[in-house]
C-alpha cells in the first residue's frame, strides 16, 4: 500500500501503481474529464509536472493540473504548438519542423519550408488543426535511445530535429509524443488527447533564424495564442485591438512626438513636444533624487576596457558592449553606470557615519542589441537611466532595501500605477561571488519585500551575473504587464574595484553596493506611459497644456493676452489663431490630445473670462483666467487627469 497526499491534506491509498488521470478520476469523475497533467512530489524533491498517464507507485503529493490553473494554461499552449506542428506536416509534408515553445499568451513554432507562408496559409493551417482537435486524438509519450531518435527523423526528412537530438548526451532517453501519425520530440508533458484543445488563433509569421543565429538560415515562425476559454480569448483580443491604437510609434507620429530612423537603428529622434514629455519626467525624477537623500552625478560615457574587466562586465556581457579606439587604447562605450559611481565613491576615504552614500544620475547607456529585438521607445540601443547607487553597511541593508520599495511605491502612484507585481530574481548559472555572499542578499531581498507587506514571487536563475535583484512590474490601463524598477545587492564589485569605508574601530571595510532604478529606462518608460494613456497625457505630463481658440480673427490680441498670462504661470500653452470655424480648431486640437481647449470671443473678452472645455469633449461652462488658473494648478499639483 501506498498513499497519495492531495493538496488538501486528505490522502488517498493504493495497492497497485496506478495513473495520475486515474487518481483524478477516483478523487471526482469531473475531475478526471478535466485533468489536464499533474504536479507530483516524491521523496521532498522538487514538485515535477507530469502527463495523466504518469504512473505513481509509492507514497506521494500530488495536485491534478486543470485548466485553471496557470501550469494548465502553459501545458494548453505547449500542445497547440505541437498541434500547429503537426497540421503544417500535414498540410505540407515537405516542411521541416524546429522547435515550439510557449510565449506570453501563447506559442510559436518555427518552420523550414521552400516558400513563404501567406495569410491564406495560415487560415487553412488553423482550419486544418481545428479538424485534428476535433478527432480527439491520445498523445502518448514515448522514450527512445537517443541514436534511435537521431535516426528516425532522418529517415522523415527532418535534419533540424536530428540536429536538436543529437546534440543531447547519448545516455540520455529522448521523450518523444505522437498524437496519430505525427511524432515530435519534447520533455512534456501534454494534454491528454487533442479534443482539449478547443480554443486557439493563428496571429502571424515572422522570420527567425536557426538557433538564433544570423549567419544559419532564415526559418519561419508562425506564432498563435491559445485559452482555456472562448471569454478568455475573445478578451485577449480586444486587448491587442486596443494595445494596437495605443502603439506608442504610432502616437508618436501621429502627436508629433518623436521619430526613428536607419541612420541611427535603434536610436530616437526627439522632437520638441516629445521632449517637453521627457523633461517633465526627468524633472519629477530630480525632485525625487532630492527629497530622499540622493546626490546627482555624471559618469563618462566611455571607460577603459580594463576597467570592464575589473568589474566583469566584459567576461560577462561584452557581446552587448560597443567598444571605440584611440591612441592604441580601447574603451567601452557604458551600458550601465554602476563602474563610474565607485570611481565618484573611490574618490575620497568615506566613514561609517557618511553611510548610507546615495548617488543618482540620469547616465546615458549604449547597448548593443541585435537590430531583431529593436522595438520602438521599448528595446533601444541608446537610452537613459534614471540610475542609482547606494553605499552602505551590511546593516543597513535591510532597511534601505524597504525604504526604496516605498519610494518606488510613491512614484510609480504618481505616474498613474496603482498595482505593482514583486518578483526575486535569484543566482543565475553564470555568475561572480561565493554562495554564502549570494545567500546573504537574496534573504534581505526578500526579507526587505516583506517587511513591506509586498507578496513576491521566486524567479530562480535570473539574477544578474554580480547579484540577485527585485523586479517591479506595472500593470497598464488594459492590463498588460510591463518589467520596470529594479533594486539589486551586490557584495562583489565593491571589492572588485576596491571601494571602503572606514568603521567605528578605525578599521578598512568594503561596502554593500545597491544597484537600483525606479523607471529603469527613461525612453521606455515614456513609451509605457504614451501606451498607457493612449496618448492622452494628463495636465502635468503633457507637452501642451492648453490651447486658446479665437472664434474669429478680431479676438487674437486677447487670445495671445490670454497665453501670455498662462504661460507667465509657468504652464505649456499656445494659441489657435487661424482663420477656420471655431468646430474645426476643436476638433483637429482634441485630435492632439491637449487638455484644455479654451474658446474665446466678444463676450469672453468684454469679461476677461475663458470658455473651457476639457479632454473627452466635457463643456466646462465660463470662468474666469483666475479660476481657470488655479483649476489647472491643482490638476498638475495633485497629478490628476482632467477627467478625474
Amino acid at each position: 500500500m501506498f498513499q497519495i497526499t492531495l493538496p488538501d491534506g486528505s490522502k488517498r491509498e493504493f495497492s497497485q501503481p496506478i495513473q495520475v488521470g486515474e487518481i483524478a478520476t477516483t478523487i471526482a469523475p469531473s475531475l478526471g474529464k478535466a485533468a489536464l497533467a499533474g504536479k507530483v512530489t516524491i521523496n521532498g524533491n522538487e514538485p515535477q509536472l507530469v502527463d495523466t498517464s504518469f504512473v505513481i507507485d509509492q507514497d506521494a503529493d500530488l495536485a491534478i493540473v486543470t485548466a485553471k490553473d496557470a501550469d494548465g494554461l502553459d501545458i494548453i499552449r505547449h500542445s497547440t504548438a505541437h498541434l500547429l506542428a503537426y497540421a503544417v506536416k500535414s498540410l505540407f509534408p515537405d516542411a521541416q519542423v524546429t522547435i515550439g515553445p510557449v510565449i506570453d499568451n501563447g506559442f510559436y513554432y518555427d518552420f523550414s519550408y521552400k516558400r513563404p507562408f501567406t495569410p491564406e496559409d495560415l487560415e487553412k493551417i488553423e482550419k486544418k488543426m481545428a479538424e485534428l482537435a476535433r478527432k480527439d486524438e491520445k498523445v502518448v509519450r514515448e522514450e527512445w535511445a537517443r541514436d534511435d531518435a537521431v535516426a528516425f527523423f532522418k529517415a522523415q526528412g527532418e535534419a533540424y530535429k536530428a540536429e536538436i537530438i543529437a546534440s543531447i548526451p547519448q545516455d540520455q532517453k529522448i521523450s518523444l509524443y505522437r498524437e496519430g501519425d505525427f511524432v515530435d520530440l519534447c520533455r512534456g508533458p501534454h494534454v491528454p488527447s487533442t479534443g482539449k484543445l478547443r480554443v486557439f488563433k493563428l496571429m502571424k509569421v515572422a522570420g527567425a533564424y536557426w538557433r538564433g543565429d544570423s549567419k544559419n538560415e532564415m526559418l519561419q515562425r508562425v506564432y498563435g495564442t491559445a485559452w482555456a476559454t472562448k471569454d478568455e480569448q475573445a478578451a485577449y483580443l480586444t486587448m491587442l485591438e486596443e494595445a494596437e491604437k495605443r502603439d506608442h510609434r504610432k502616437l508618436g507620429r501621429e502627436l508629433d512626438l518623436f521619430h526613428f530612423q536607419d541612420e541611427a537603428p535603434g536610436l530616437i529622434f526627439w522632437h520638441p513636444k516629445g521632449w517637453q514629455i521627457w523633461q517633465q519626467v526627468e524633472q519629477y525624477m530630480r525632485d525625487v533624487y532630492r527629497d530622499n537623500g540622493y546626490q546627482e552625478v555624471k559618469a563618462p560615457q566611455i571607460l577603459d576596457l580594463s576597467l570592464w574587466k575589473k568589474t566583469g562586465h566584459w567576461d560577462n556581457y561584452k557581446e552587448n558592449m560597443f567598444t571605440t579606439e584611440s591612441e592604441n587604447r580601447i574603451y567601452g562605450l557604458k551600458p550601465m553606470n554602476c563602474p563610474g559611481h565607485v570611481q565618484i565613491y573611490n574618490a575620497g576615504l568615506h566613514s561609517y557615519r557618511e553611510l548610507p552614500i546615495r548617488y543618482g544620475e540620469f547616465g546615458q547607456c549604449h547597448r548593443n542589441e541585435p537590430s531583431g529585438s529593436l522595438h520602438g521607445m521599448m528595446r533601444v540601443r541608446g537610452f537613459t537611466q534614471d540610475d542609482g547607487h547606494i553605499f552602505c553597511t551590511e546593516d543597513q541593508l535591510l532597511a534601505e532595501c524597504a525604504q526604496f520599495t516605498t519610494l518606488l511605491q510613491k512614484v510609480y502612484k504618481d505616474f498613474g500605477f496603482t498595482e505593482v507585481l514583486y518578483k526575486v530574481a535569484t543566482r543565475p548559472e553564470k555568475r561572480i561571488g561565493e554562495d554564502a555572499v549570494w545567500d546573504k542578499a537574496e534573504h534581505a531581498l526578500m526579507e526587505s519585500l516583506r517587511s513591506s507587506g509586498c507578496e513576491f514571487e521566486i524567479s530562480p536563475g535570473e539574477g544578474a551575473f554580480y547579484g540577485p535583484k527585485v523586479e517591479y512590474t506595472l500593470k497598464d490601463a488594459i492590463g498588460r504587464h510591463w518589467q520596470c524598477g529594479t533594486i539589486q545587492v551586490d557584495f562583489s564589485m565593491p571589492v572588485r574595484l576596491g571601494a571602503e569605508y572606514v568603521d567605528a574601530h578605525d578599521q578598512r571595510k568594503t561596502p554593500v553596493m545597491l544597484h537600483r532604478a525606479i523607471l529603469g529606462s527613461l525612453e521606455r518608460f515614456i513609451g509605457m506611459l504614451i501606451e498607457n494613456h493612449a496618448g492622452a497625457m494628463p495636465p502635468w505630463l503633457a507637452p501642451e497644456q492648453v490651447v486658446v481658440c479665437t472664434i474669429s480673427e478680431s479676438f487674437s490680441d486677447y487670445a495671445t493676452e490670454v497665453v501670455d498670462t498662462l504661460k507667465k504661470h509657468g504652464f505649456r500653452a499656445s494659441s489657435d489663431l487661424r482663420g477656420e470655424k471655431i468646430t474645426r480648431k476643436i476638433r483637429e486640437n482634441s485630435m492632439q490630445k491637449v487638455p484644455y481647449i479654451l474658446v474665446v470671443g466678444e463676450k469672453e473678452r468684454d469679461s476677461g473670462a475663458v470658455a473651457v472645455r476639457a479632454r473627452g469633449n466635457l463643456d466646462l461652462g465660463t470662468m474666469s483666467v483666475d479660476a481657470f488658473i488655479e483649476r489647472l494648478r491643482h490638476d498638475v499639483a495633485t497629478r490628476q487627469d482632467v477627467s478625474a
